[in-house]
């Protein structure tokens, strides 16, 4: 549980003209970082890409081939979605439900001829329960038959080019590389108390809890730190999430 804000857990008040000096300050750090992001982003560009074996996804028709997947684009992007066989949605990653669900529309993406989809681990008959439990309208696809680990590795963002009937994969990220994919944490950036988890550097008496803690919570929004009690967060929203009952949990653990 995340620790609540001492009374004095508070940035200094001063004046108007002091504080648009020191955010004027602060203003050249963020460009700064701005800079150094497009360096990355040119350096990224300039990456040797590495070919890849063109196989089968499953999807709602059956087997589609990776090319297909494009959908008649030249680049794509694929978040590969961990998947616990054989759990209970409410035991799903709660990692890869924050990700997903803070990306819902490739809209814009599509408009740069780019491509977007989602390729997870577990049986298409299980994912496709949850992709519809979610909500979720963006393309997903099984990789469960393949042992390819371009296809069956998790937690991560590919980026893939087309040329003919040849793929190659040109990037890949995971962990805080993924952060990309989701603006609840630049925005929790920019709030006083930050993400309020323990790693960050903030004051003394500032909130901070474990991490990754409001990833998962109970039916009452009251934040879990215990292994895989609760719920992912977001799941919470949807039609019928009713209350997780104990044998669910004990049941992911055994």
């Amino acid at each position: 549980m995340t620790e609540p804000a001492s009374e004095t857990a508070a940035p200094p008040v001063v004046d108007r003209a002091t504080w648009q000096r020191a955010r004027d300050e602060l203003l050249q750090l963020e460009k700064e970082h701005t800079r150094a992001s497009d360096a990355l982003a040119a350096a990224r560009r300039r990456l040797p890409m590495t070919e890849v074996a063109v196989r089968d996804v499953i999807g709602p028709e059956g087997p589609v081939s990776l090319l297909d997947v494009f959908d008649g684009r030249d680049q794509l992007l694929v978040y590969k979605h961990m998947f616990y066989d054989g759990q209970p949605m409410e035991a799903q990653c709660e990692g890869c439900t924050i990700t997903v669900w803070n990306f819902q529309d490739a809209s814009y993406l599509k408009a740069r001829g780019v491509s977007f989809a989602i390729f997870s681990s577990g049986p298409w008959e299980e994912i496709s329960a949850l992709r519809d439990f979610m909500g979720y309208s963006l393309p997903w696809y099984s990789t469960h038959h393949l042992d390819d680990p371009v296809y069956r590795q998790t937690k991560r963002l590919a980026a893939f080019l087309r040329r003919g009937d040849r793929v190659f994969l040109s990037y890949e990220t995971t962990d805080r590389g993924l952060e990309v994919l989701n603006p609840t944490f630049g925005l929790l950036d920019r709030t006083v108390y930050g993400r309020q988890e323990v790693w960050e550097d903030s004051p003394p008496g500032w909130p901070q809890g474990p991490t990754y803690a409001y990833w998962r919570t109970d039916e009452h929004g009251a934040l879990i730190t215990e292994h895989r009690r609760g719920r992912p967060t977001a799941q919470w929203t949807r039609p019928g999430a009713t209350p997780v009952g104990e044998h669910a949990a004990h049941h992911h653990e055994h």
